[in-house]
């Protein structure tokens, strides 16, 4: 082989490794804002959001690291699950994510949990409208899950610190389907969450305690739950479990470094939801020595509907954040929440 070929060759595998890494690093951003809050949206990778923040602040949600991950994954009913985090939807309940398919059979046999539809986490969105103050994005239809997903992300003109967020869900299939909306929100694994709840029975938990996990830890005091930031007893590394909850108004509050994040959701009837499922979740991985390494998940439930051939249904949440000065503990965080309260319509 001559010097010159080889060279030739060489070169070649640089060109195909800087595509490679420019490629998993081409997202598509679309930006929002309104000179108190930013937000960031992408179509690609599922169309979720990025980013959302107060001007100039840091950003409040959980992203991977994108530079690092395949952002153009081939998307098949044989797809696993790429963590690019951030604020993704899903449908529900997760027990039946593979049951009612047969794009996937051996995932249908073993009535499979994981990993969540390829086609409204993977695939790529088409914008259907983009602006400063309105983003709509459209998935494809999918043949796992029967559905076709439009989101709607808008700036609310009459709340300077709110977006508002609204999804449909239409039934792509020639027979009857059964889902809920579900809206996963991804936040640092050490943010103090709080849910209003008008009593302990209306939290379950889901225990995921095991040789290096403790269960997770919460107060239920004065009508409100936290999710209580406690180290992992001696012999454990983390703190890893999910609650199921029950709200008895329609919102939770996270709060982390100089801001806090609320989201308002239509409260629902135990009844309308599923059965299996919490209209508010929050599943926890908190390991102190690695928080880089964990994750919060805010996570709602839109009623469970049967939907009939081309019928949709709409479910919606509105996010605000707010700038937050005082001191990190409950009692100083339920303080600003409650002088927020009658501002943003919290019960």
């Amino acid at each position: 082989m001559s010097n010159l070929t080889k060279l030739a060759l060489v070169i070649l595998a640089l060109t195909s490794s800087l595509s490679a890494a420019t490629a998993m690093a081409q997202v598509q951003k679309i930006s929002m804002g309104n000179g108190t809050i930013a937000a960031e949206i992408t179509p690609d990778i599922g169309g979720r959001l990025l980013s959302f923040s107060l001007k100039d602040q840091p950003n409040f949600l959980l992203l991977a690291d994108l530079a690092s991950l395949n952002t153009r994954p081939q998307v098949s009913p044989s797809s696993d699950n790429i963590g690019y985090f951030g604020h993704e939807i899903w449908v529900g309940p997760q027990s039946e994510w593979w049951v009612h398919q047969k794009v996937n059979p051996e995932r249908a046999a073993k009535k499979a949990v994981w990993p969540p539809d390829p086609y409204l986490i993977l695939a790529q969105n088409t914008v259907l409208e983009q602006s400063q103050e309105k983003v709509i994005l459209k998935s494809p239809e999918s043949g796992v899950s029967g559905v076709q997903i439009i989101k709607a992300y808008a700036l609310m003109p009459e709340r300077k610190n709110s977006l508002k967020l609204q999804v449909r869900a239409t039934n792509i299939r020639k027979e009857n389907i059964a889902w809920d909306i579900w809206f996963n929100t991804r936040v640092p694994a050490n943010a103090q969450v709080y849910v209003p709840v008008a009593n302990a029975a209306d939290v379950q938990q889901k225990n995921l305690e095991d040789a290096t996990n403790a269960a997770l830890v919460y107060t239920v005091s004065d009508g409100i739950l936290s999710l209580d930031m406690i180290p992992p007893p001696a012999g454990k590394t983390a703190r890893k479990g999910k609650l199921m909850i029950q709200p008895s108004s329609g919102w939770m509050a996270s709060f982390y470094d100089k801001q806090v994040f609320i989201i308002q959701f239509p409260l629902q009837p135990k009844a309308a939801i599923h059965p299996e499922q919490g209209q508010v979740e929050l599943y926890n991985d908190f390991n102190p020595a690695k928080l880089q390494e964990g994750l919060l998940e805010m996570e709602v439930h839109a009623p469970y509907k049967t939907l009939a051939p081309k019928e949709y249904m709409i479910g919606e949440e509105t996010w605000t954040i707010l700038e937050y000065k005082g001191a990190p503990t409950r009692n100083a965080h339920l303080a600003f929440l409650r002088a927020q309260a009658a501002q943003l319509g919290l019960k």
